[in-house]
């Protein structure tokens, strides 16, 4: 698959067959790609932290927690399904990797929005890697993966924020839906000539 055809037929992947994790070979092949993304001054300011299998459950219980937190009232039928969906989210795949931006410290010449478009260019790179491997692949974000608890368990400093989660398997949809895509004519401007 060449790169355009990866990148127009690329979709995120939302349901995915529940079954053995990503190899190890293929996840270093993901995070090869995620690493070779543009990054002004080299700063790469990027980490991931991959969970499989059984390694996802404390991120499941901790996004629980948090959960009872988030709710009017946890013992409640409406609480109780709005924590176990926030408690599920890091099972959705057998691989999750989480990504996480990590800012070189002392380094004066680091741009925070250059570092945040660093890590989104590395994300791109591992789905786009993932879809050309035949497999499903999905970024999901929000304040869930945000939140205090999360970037304490991954023992992220003060400046390190995690930046959303790729989950990686085997796709199950039955469709693969279709881009929607407002014509690119209509988010441009072409300027040509000096207007002095």
């Amino acid at each position: 698959m060449n790169i355009t055809e990866a990148i127009q037929t690329r979709r995120s992947i939302k349901i995915f067959k529940d079954n053995e994790p990503v190899s190890k070979e293929i996840v270093e092949q993901l995070l090869q790609a995620a690493i070779m993304a543009p990054n002004h001054h080299h700063t790469e300011p990027w980490k991931f932290f991959v969970l499989q299998g059984d390694g996802r459950l404390p991120l499941s219980r901790i996004m629980g927690e948090w959960a009872k937190t988030r709710v009017d009232d946890p013992a409640s039928e409406a609480g109780q399904k709005r924590i176990e969906k926030l408690s599920a989210k890091p099972l959705v795949a057998p691989t999750a990797i989480v990504v996480a931006l990590s800012p070189k410290a002392g380094n004066d010449k680091a741009i925070y929005i250059e570092d945040v478009s660093a890590v989104s260019a590395a994300v791109q790179n591992m789905l786009l890697e993932a879809h050309g491997l035949g497999l499903g692949a999905i970024w999901k974000s929000g304040p869930a993966y945000y939140a205090e608890p999360v970037k304490k368990y991954f023992e992220l400093s003060e400046e390190e924020e995690i930046l959303g989660v790729i989950f990686v398997g085997e796709p199950d949809m039955k469709k693969i839906p279709e881009a929607k895509r407002m014509p690119f004519e209509e988010k441009t401007v072409w300027i040509t000539e000096d207007d002095k």
